[in-house]
């Protein structure tokens, strides 16, 4: 079964409807629109769906049922899943936080509330780590985004490609970090680490040997369990650092 994924649809199609004016309505067919639905309303029901059972749980006939009508009447209003998908990425971004940055505040700064907004985002609507979005819809959502999001690394000693590859070594940073959280999410709501620790615990004294693994042990018995908190902090510690030394190096070489 093939993976859902950001920019599956037809292009053309995704960007009329991305682009459309406020208000504005696809030509209905020859069964017409629902009174009362719309474009928008059907993205925002998709949203809440997603974000209640997971993307696997987001169908045609799912959303149909929960707004009350057939699945052909969706159609009516969007192609097929594919662009649906795409809207409700770009309604998303829309609509997520954008925190503007202060006066006199720092690159490090600034790059840090991009990655925790975005943090935030993925806590909220849990799906979007889950959708591939190597072509991401241009949608009015997504570029919004792009534009505020390319300000924090504005005149830090980069170059326009630089910047574009900051940020989105930066979100793909955020990314993994917030599947690695769901994971750990999921894992504990069905068995807490303290529980799993205390079944494990005992067989695994006796199978390491610490003689043969004994980096393995020390670190082990440190780090205790998976820590999302920790494993964030330090992982955007190591973006915001190496950044730092590419600017510093590049402005070495300019005053040699």
């Amino acid at each position: 079964m093939a993976k859902d994924r950001s920019g599956a649809g037809d292009p053309v199609r995704t960007l009329e409807l991305l682009w459309r004016e406020p208000g504005q309505e696809p030509q209905p067919g020859r069964r017409g629109p629902r009174q009362g639905l719309s474009v928008d309303a059907v993205v925002r029901a998709a949203i809440a769906l997603a974000d209640e059972e997971g993307l696997a749980a987001l169908t045609m006939r799912a959303l149909a049922q929960r707004l009350g009508v057939t699945p052909m009447t969706l159609y009516t209003y969007v192609p097929g899943k594919a662009e649906l998908l795409d809207l409700m990425l770009d309604e998303a971004y829309r609509h997520m936080d954008r925190r503007e940055a202060g006066p006199g505040e720092t690159w490090p700064v600034k790059v840090t509330r991009v990655a925790d907004d975005n943090r935030d985002l993925l806590g909220r609507h849990p799906w979007i780590a889950d959708l591939p979005a190597t072509r991401p819809p241009l949608g009015p959502g997504v570029i919004a985004k792009y534009e505020h999001e390319l300000a924090a690394f504005d005149g830090i000693g980069l170059t326009d490609t630089e910047m574009d590859a900051a940020l989105t070594h930066l979100l793909g940073f955020v990314h993994a970090n917030a599947l690695a959280a769901a994971d750990a999410a999921d894992h504990n709501s069905r068995q807490s680490d303290e529980e799993w620790w205390a079944v494990s615990a005992p067989l695994l004294e006796r199978a390491m040997d610490p003689e043969r693994y004994p980096l393995a042990g020390r670190v082990g018995s440190a780090v205790g369990g998976y820590s999302p908190e920790t494993v964030w902090a330090f992982g955007l510690r190591c973006v915001l650092d190496g950044l730092a030394r590419l600017i510093e190096e590049r402005d070495v070489r300019r005053a040699s």
